[in-house]
């Protein structure tokens, strides 16, 4: 059983995250500003911010895996960058691993070939996407004593293409995994599947992989 902090466990990949975690066996911290709506049975909620890491040290001391699941909107769209490397800072040298939830025009379109946003991104996504790609650099960039893997979600990821658990999920390495249609896409449920077998695997280090169907 892993001791997992889920920083943003009350939005809509965090709270994934956190049911698919507790539904393991493993013992889960969410940590988010406002109190849970809808609070997951077994988890254990914490109300603070990721961008006072100091306020957080207690809550991830010790931790198995800090996942960061925070998205850049509302006030935190500019300010996603800093509350992520203040985490990387207080976790470098530790033998806690960082995990976090990367934006989908990072992904690669084709093995070796562009990103998916040099493929063009429409002017009111860009922001956010500019956010996913800045976050993969800063975590390349980030010194060796911090372990670290990004999960890059489909093109198709959010409330409004909600699906169901199935359990199933496929790895494209760095490339953007599409279906035997082209679409590129996921439910919530499955890619917290994906995203607790990589803490129970621990296949993944220092590095980024694409999920989808």
């Amino acid at each position: 059983m892993a001791r997992i902090v889920v920083l943003g466990g009350t939005g809509y990949a965090g709270r994934h995250i956190v049911a698919e975690a507790v539904s393991r066996g493993h013992e889960v911290v969410a940590v988010a500003r406002n109190a849970p709506a809808d609070p997951v049975d077994g988890a254990t909620y914490v109300q603070g911010s990721a961008l006072d890491v100091d306020a957080l040290a207690g809550v991830m001391e010790g931790a198995d895996d800090v996942i960061f699941a925070l998205s850049p909107r509302g006030d935190m769209a500019d300010a996603q960058i800093d509350a992520l490397r203040g985490v990387a800072a207080k976790l470098t040298g530790t033998s806690t691993r960082l995990g976090v939830i990367g934006g989908a025009m990072g992904s690669l379109a084709a093995p070796g070939g562009p990103r998916l946003w040099d493929l063009g991104v429409p002017e009111e996504y860009r922001h956010e996407a500019q956010v996913g790609m800045d976050t993969l650099e800063l975590l390349q960039a980030s010194d060796a004593g911090l372990d670290w893997f990004l999960v890059h979600p489909p093109q198709e990821f959010g409330a409004w293409v909600e699906g169901e658990r199935t359990g199933r999920y496929r790895d494209g390495g760095d490339v953007v995994v599409r279906d035997a249609d082209g679409r590129s896409y996921i439910s919530g449920a499955d890619l917290a599947v994906a995203f607790v077998d990589e803490i129970e695997r621990r296949t993944h280090h220092r590095e980024r992989f694409t999920v989808g169907y």
